[in-house]
């Protein structure tokens, strides 16, 4: 970033150096995170974690799942057990790791929590996203090249399939 778009001359907050610096402090000072912005821009670093930056405002909390009704239809019944892989970042989604590779996964293809499912694109770094559940897909809620919003659901997986 230069110094005309950075009149404080603070400098880029997502320079490699400067958070290796603020991880550093976080050590000496033995803090569990650190949550940095700069104009729209933020970082937030936790120990024993992941770095995780992006450029978009925090997310409100999700709301709490409506009561069913006690008469629910098998098919309501059958999406209540369903699992739900979610984004964990603002970004593109992608079903595949390049535009001629095959997708990560498909419905009706079963996958463990460790299986890669998808690509979330943020800032230019391409993020492999883990099912973090066992089961069978039995939905892709997003279209291939669409933004997507922190905790947006990606995936429908049954784990009784």
């Amino acid at each position: 970033m230069s110094a005309a778009k950075n009149p404080a001359g603070q400098g880029d907050i997502f320079d490699v150096k400067k958070v290796r610096q603020l991880i550093e402090l976080m050590k000496e000072h033995d803090l569990s995170e650190l949550d940095l912005r700069q104009e729209d821009n933020r970082v937030r670093i936790r120990r024993g974690g992941e770095v995780v930056a992006y450029s978009a405002p925090a997310a409100a909390a999700p709301r709490p799942a409506a009561p069913t009704a006690p008469a629910a239809a098998p098919e309501a019944e059958a999406d209540d057990r369903m699992l739900v892989v979610k984004s964990p970042m603002v970004g593109t989604f992608y079903r595949a790791s390049g535009p001629d590779s095959a997708p990560f996964v498909k419905v009706g293809d079963r996958i463990g929590p460790e299986k890669t499912v998808c690509i979330v694109e943020a800032m230019k770094v391409f993020n492999e996203i883990p099912a973090g559940v066992s089961g069978q897909v039995v939905a892709i809620l997003v279209e291939n090249g669409a933004p997507v919003e922190f905790g947006q659901p990606l995936l429908k997986v049954d784990p009784g399939a």
